[in-house]
């Protein structure tokens, strides 16, 4: 069984100096290796294919047979590390909290929980108003950007 430690060192090696981060390395019982990586500034298909390379100059084939994929989160994929809502300060967002779905710009990030703006609207009100509302990591089902197209 491949280790997801040694792969997780080669990627953060591969990252190092410059703005991108390690999101995710997921490795299934038959060594399907997928690994999913961020950027402040994006992702290109260079530091991909350096990636995907240097994963497999330390791996050998012929001990252990596995696949691998090396990719860059999808705007519409759900945040899985902090530093993926640290990126989308500003941004909007759509957080899934128990069965309920609340939309509004992402306004603040802590180390347990985040806050989201949103509109309300109020009985009685003909203006929505602005509330914010705070989430913990832990009560949460997902967060992700709001992608809207105009």
């Amino acid at each position: 069984m491949i280790e997801q430690s040694i792969i997780e060192n080669i990627v953060n090696s591969q990252l190092k100096g410059t703005d991108g981060y390690l999101v995710e390395v997921a490795i299934s019982k038959d060594n399907d290796i997928v690994v999913e990586i961020d950027s402040d500034s994006g992702v290109d298909i260079d530091t991909c294919v350096a990636i995907n390379n240097a994963i497999d100059a330390v791996l050998d084939r012929d001990v252990e047979d596995y696949s691998l994929q090396v990719g860059s989160s999808g705007i519409t994929s759900p945040f899985k590390v902090k530093r993926q809502y640290d990126k989308n300060v500003g941004n909007e967002v759509e957080v899934l909290c128990g069965s309920k779905k609340y939309f509004g710009m992402l306004k603040n990030v802590g180390d347990e929980s985040f806050t989201i703006e949103t509109s309300v609207k109020v009985k009685g009100e003909k203006k929505p108003q602005t509330q914010a509302l705070t989430f913990k990591y832990s009560e949460i089902k997902y967060t992700k950007y709001n992608l809207k197209f105009n």
